[in-house]
């Protein structure tokens, strides 16, 4: 089944207008505000990236079709604070008073640039053996779905379901989203950089001879 927030390739949404670099980063300031809590609250350790993406493609598909880029963001974070027994609904309508068992981990206005410059790597050592190497032709798993979780996350986009390519590069062993969204564990395996021709992905591509680079766990990719 589809996921609503796939839409990669997908035909008859609406067409990519590139910013100009005059453009104003954000352009409400409610949307600084908005980035600035989700990335706070994720300081917080009460979930990974994966469960917050995750959080965001599990929207409604009518809020999903509807909210713009920031309101997703905001929308998936209450969920998040909710279900992860940070705050309660009753806190989201009314801000509350007194000191959070959290506040400990507040996130200080001086510590963000070095927080965002630390990053989150999500390179891990892992006992699975490499099976690829660069050059070698692979085909991506059909259907793209989530081999643990009905309807989880995963990071193998529908565009490319059965799609043949070639390993360009290894990048190491990474967590795998799939598992790591869902509460089962960092399974961290080998993650790869696979170029797919543009003929592959689309029955009719504008610039056939292109080719789209995508980074893909081993799970995800069948040997030729």
């Amino acid at each position: 089944m589809t996921r609503v927030h796939d839409m990669g390739g997908r035909f008859g949404d609406w067409a990519i207008r590139p910013e100009s670099e005059d453009e104003p980063v954000f352009a409400e300031n409610w949307q600084a505000r908005a980035l600035a809590v989700t990335l706070a609250s994720g300081f917080l350790g009460q979930w990974n990236i994966d469960v917050s993406r995750h959080a965001r493609e599990r929207l409604s598909p009518t809020d999903y079709a509807r909210f713009s880029y920031y309101e997703k963001w905001i929308s998936g974070l209450a969920d998040l604070l909710v279900e992860n027994d940070v705050l309660t609904l009753d806190d989201l309508r009314d801000a509350s008073e007194g000191d959070h068992p959290l506040a400990a981990r507040m996130l200080r206005a001086e510590a963000v640039a070095g927080a965002l410059a630390k990053g989150g790597p999500a390179d891990r050592a892992s006992d699975t053996p490499i099976k690829f190497e660069i050059g070698d032709s692979v085909r991506t798993v059909r259907p793209t779905a989530n081999r643990f979780v009905d309807g989880g996350h995963t990071r193998l986009p529908g565009y490319a379901a059965g799609a043949k390519g070639r390993i360009l590069k290894l990048h190491g062993t990474h967590v795998l989203p799939d598992s790591n969204a869902h509460g089962l564990g960092e399974a961290p395996e080998p993650l790869y950089a696979v170029a797919f021709p543009a003929s592959e992905l689309w029955v009719n591509p504008e610039h056939p001879k292109d080719e789209v680079v995508l980074d893909l766990w081993q799970s995800y990719l069948e040997p030729l």
